[in-house]
């Protein structure tokens, strides 16, 4: 699904967000972190607040999010931190229980075994039912580095530097301040999700958003194992999608539809 005002994608995909979990609050929303998601929480904020005062209550009683990843060896009150952006964006905002508001926990002295907990806390949970994806100029999806094998799992593993490189803003601009390792959701648990939003905006993603669609699946290009999701939707802006041929089909026939 193609949009030219970015402020009209953000409200669509807070819409959608803000559906599923008024819906369905039975299975965990799948949220992700990063630039490209700042404007989809503040207009999620601003319609959460736009409900009736039950509807809010209800909201807040029945949340439950699992966050694609998290940077090993950060304090959640670190600023650099998808915790602190977390609480920052969304969770203090809408008045949320952070018990309620799931990620990875990347002091944990065994990251590796934080991972694998993080893995069984979501299964048990349910799963994901819609999953908020990002994309990376390398072809990630949360931060499953390439390559990457579609039956990837849970698991904690190094950052590249093109990763650390993308995300330096956080951190004063220094790729060298960037955590060497997180924890991440593996393709096997994303591609598992009963639904996937994939989000793009910005031409430095034009090359990778036309690899990742046009290209056959590969473990080189992780995020284009998404082509095999039955109910794989694709939102991005016009400078994202300059790169796409015009006979390029977009995943998604529910679009029309938040």
């Amino acid at each position: 699904m193609r949009f030219d005002d970015p402020d009209a994608l953000a409200d669509w995909v807070a819409s959608l967000l803000l559906q599923e979990r008024l819906r369905r609050p039975e299975r965990p929303l799948g949220l992700a972190t990063g630039r490209t998601m700042e404007p989809v929480y503040a207009a999620l904020v601003r319609q959460v607040k736009e409900l009736p005062p039950q509807e809010q209550r209800e909201l807040r009683r029945r949340w439950c999010s699992f966050n694609l990843d998290a940077y090993v060896g950060l304090d959640r009150a670190d600023p650099g931190s998808f915790a602190a952006e977390m609480a920052n964006r969304l969770t203090a905002p809408l008045g949320l229980d952070p018990e309620r508001v799931h990620l990875p926990d990347g002091r944990a002295a065994d990251p590796h075994a934080a991972a694998e907990c993080y893995g069984a806390q979501l299964a048990a949970a349910g799963g994901i039912g819609l999953q908020l994806l990002g994309l990376g100029l390398n072809g990630h999806v949360g931060f499953n580095e390439p390559p990457c094998a579609a039956d990837a799992p849970c698991r904690c593993l190094e950052l590249s530097p093109v990763t650390r490189h993308q995300n330096a803003g956080a951190f004063g601009g220094d790729p060298d301040a960037v955590p060497k390792r997180a924890i991440t959701l593996g393709l096997r648990e994303i591609l598992a999700a009963e639904r996937l939003l994939l989000v793009v905006t910005g031409a430095a993603k034009a090359e990778v958003l036309a690899r990742t669609l046009q290209e056959p699946p590969t473990a080189s290009l992780p995020a284009s194992w998404i082509q095999h999701h039955p109910r794989a939707l694709v939102v991005a802006d016009q400078e994202a999608m300059r790169a796409l041929s015009a006979a390029t089909p977009l995943m998604g026939a529910e679009a029309g539809n938040p």
